[in-house]
């Protein structure tokens, strides 16, 4: 680091109104300087006896690529034997693979390679996976539709002209059309249930901490999930197993959680399950008859088939997506935006690189963000310079309020279930869109999703049936913790529902 001149501090102090008298300035400049020294000794420290060396790895642009939903393609394996060899697995463009591109959907991100593999890439990777390509993703991650990536939008497979689904777009495209055996999600507002509700595949939302999110960029760590996107129940349980359980290094995790044999625990199941049906979640603003429809016919076929739905009401549902609102637009803003991704003052693995990459970045160009993140910047802005933080801080309190509303409901279920989205895929809007279209498109579907990230109860969505040829989402939450008894219900009602096959599948193959 460069030390600051005098002028650079009298400036600072005037910047700030720090009303230091002109004669102390000399002893400011002099204290300042000393105390910077520290920056130059960490860094010569770091080098030393943390910095990871970039590993050489291939990687290419994709030659086939009809959906939009790589960003780049390698062939990266161990070579060993595992419960995952001989999958292929799309990882999210969020998620660090060392030594190939990372973009994150963003021009402030383009260029950047991560110097260390995430803590899910080392573990997919020991049980024997093959890393087949980093999965296009939305610019920052902030939409829920696939049409914000600077590399272009991500067609859905069902339907070429539509939606994907955001954030992970990518991700649940080439697992829909069968390109890859799984593939990482990550899931902030709905990121994972959304475009696998979209795109008809199967998207799980891990209990908030189970899976370790070091090595993937963040967006708002009181939220910030990563998970499987499969072809059925069975497969997502398969990849969570792997990827589930602390690493030490990551502060979302509680201490020594782990995880379990999610797909050894499906079958575990002796009788019908008590499901409760949230009647607020078929009753969102722009809910589509025919979505709720199709999903009370999912569930009656669930109690014809032995178990027994209830409707319950949780009125604090309908509150959930506006304490998700505060807490994504005035947390994102300060860390990953103000923050540059990271944040500070929490203990765990920092990427001290993409930290600076992208803080120069998005700073030499901040015209460069999608308009949904513009969005999110003009509003937590004006939120925090106004109200300084306290109406995250009452948002972030009022989490306990919401999570009890759901733990209550649970109490008499085993399972609540909803439609994952109100609506089926939307078409992609043109690229001279107005901007009020970019933005519908990207934010209409998260009101049963987004509440489930503040609280952190597992939620998987599974393929409820069709509506006018565009899959339908019926998605499956129980209590913090139990993902063995979510993916169990979710693997018994995929029995009775079945699973959706994508016009023009093509089955993955193994490496």
């Amino acid at each position: 680091m460069e030390l600051p001149s005098r002028t650079v501090v009298e400036g600072i102090a005037d910047e700030l109104r720090l009303g230091i008298p002109p004669q102390d300035l000399e002893i400011y400049h002099a204290a300042a300087s000393g105390l910077l020294g520290s920056w130059a000794v960490v860094d010569d420290l770091y080098d030393q006896e943390a910095a990871p060396d970039v590993p050489t790895r291939e990687w290419s642009e994709p030659s086939d690529n009809p959906l939009g939903a790589w960003y780049v393609t390698t062939e990266l394996s161990r070579g060993i034997e595992g419960p995952l060899a001989g999958r292929r697995v799309a990882v999210k463009d969020n998620v660090a693979v060392a030594g190939v591109p990372m973009m994150n959907g963003s021009e402030t991100v383009r260029g950047f390679v991560p110097s260390g593999d995430a803590t899910v890439v080392t573990r997919l990777l020991d049980a024997g996976a093959t890393i087949a390509g980093k999965a296009v993703c939305e610019d920052l991650c902030f939409s829920g539709a696939s049409h914000t990536s600077k590399s272009g939008p991500v067609r859905n497979p069902w339907d070429r002209d539509r939606t994907s689904g955001g954030s992970s777009s990518g991700s649940a495209a080439l697992v829909a059309s069968g390109a890859v055996a799984l593939a990482v999600g990550g899931d902030q507002g709905g990121s994972i249930r959304i475009p696998a509700s979209f795109c008809g595949v199967v998207g799980h939302k891990p209990t908030f901490g189970l899976v370790p999110y070091t090595g993937a960029f963040p967006i708002e760590q009181s939220i910030d999930h990563l998970g499987p996107i499969a072809p059925t129940v069975a497969d997502a349980a398969a990849m969570l197993t792997v990827i589930a359980g602390s690493d030490g290094r990551d502060p979302r995790q509680p201490t020594g959680i782990t995880g379990t044999d999610y797909l050894t625990e499906l079958d575990k199941l002796d009788r019908g399950l008590r499901i409760g049906v949230v009647s607020e979640g078929f009753d969102q603003a722009n809910s589509d008859p025919a979505v709720n429809a199709v999903v009370r016919q999912a569930i009656e076929s669930l109690t014809a088939a032995g178990h027994v739905a209830e409707e319950v009401s949780i009125p604090w549902h309908k509150h959930g997506a506006a304490i998700w609102d505060v807490i994504s637009v005035e947390g994102a803003t300060w860390q990953m935006v103000q923050g540059n991704a990271y944040g500070l003052n929490w203990k765990g693995t920092y990427d001290p690189d993409q930290i600076a990459f992208f803080g120069q970045q998005w700073r030499r160009d901040p015209s460069a963000f999608s308009e949904t993140v513009k969005l999110v910047v003009l509003g937590g802005t004006y939120a925090l310079r106004t109200g300084y933080g306290a109406s995250y801080a009452k948002a972030r309190n009022l989490e306990a309020t919401l999570s009890a509303a759901y733990d209550a409901a649970l109490g008499d279920f085993d399972v609540l279930v909803m439609p994952t989205l109100p609506i089926t895929a939307s078409l992609i809007p043109p690229v001279d869109a107005p901007v009020d279209e970019i933005l519908a498109r990207a934010l209409e579907m998260v009101s049963n999703t987004a509440p489930l990230d503040v609280t952190g109860h597992p939620a998987c969505s599974i393929p409820a049936g069709l509506s006018n040829g565009l899959p339908v989402g019926l998605m499956v939450v129980g209590t913090r913790f139990d993902d063995a008894g979510v993916l169990r219900a979710a693997h018994a009602f995929e029995r009775t529902l079945g699973t959706l096959t994508a016009p023009h599948y093509q089955k993955e193959f193994t490496a």
